[in-house]
């Protein structure tokens, strides 16, 4: 996919707009350069005004993307929100030891599922930043059921507190998880596959140029 254009990609001022740092690891893995700008928008929306979680996931990453690039000299920036709903509800990050108990009991014995929302804006030719793909991902994630001693020794862990659902399924929650549909590294924090197919496009169809083309 982005293998032959690397050398290239990598000459690009390239920004995550993200703190995340299973985000930063996983785009590391395939080579990509890049500076970790991460974003100050207060996500806020109202989840009600989506027709569903994954365009709330999407929404929340274009805004996070153009919030950093109001001050960002980069070719291209990424900006990616992942959020997990399970029963209806949508789990973000905990806030508090109750609130990760109360979205790992939810999670327990139950079929979840894993949305990313992720968005590129691409420097064009006329000097302005500019949405060039925006793009979801889910996954589908089915825990064991857990008992109440197994989610408090987890949560005392403190692994839960900066993680969408309340788990990384790439810690210690790795023990909950029976069986997950669709793309692991969605569910660790970023849809690597889908991210490369779309920048793969973003070049063939010239939205995304290197220097000195």
């Amino acid at each position: 996919m982005i293998g032959p254009y690397l050398d290239r990609l990598n000459q690009l001022a390239i920004v995550l707009a993200s703190g995340s740092p299973r985000r930063k690891e996983l785009l590391e893995q395939i080579g990509l350069k890049f500076a970790v700008v991460p974003s100050t928008f207060e996500e806020n929306l109202n989840k009600k005004a989506f027709s569903a979680p994954a365009e709330y996931a999407r929404k929340n990453s274009e805004l996070k993307a153009k919030q950093v690039s109001e001050t960002s000299h980069a070719n291209l920036i990424i900006g990616c929100d992942t959020i997990v709903t399970v029963g209806g509800l949508i789990l973000e990050k905990p806030r508090s030891t109750e609130e990760a108990k109360s979205m790992i009991s939810a999670l327990s014995g139950s079929h979840s599922e894993v949305h990313s929302g992720v968005s590129l804006m691409v420097r064009g030719e006329d000097g302005e930043l500019k949405l060039a793909a925006s793009f979801t991902e889910t996954t589908y994630v089915e825990f064991s059921s857990l008992s109440d001693d197994v989610i408090e020794a987890y949560i005392a862990t403190e692994e839960p507190f900066d993680k969408a659902g309340g788990y990384g399924i790439q810690g210690s929650a790795s023990a909950f998880v029976r069986g997950i549909r669709g793309d692991y590294f969605n569910v660790v924090g970023f849809p690597i596959n889908h991210f490369c197919r779309e920048l793969d496009q973003l070049i063939k169809n010239g939205s995304l140029k290197f220097l000195n083309d």
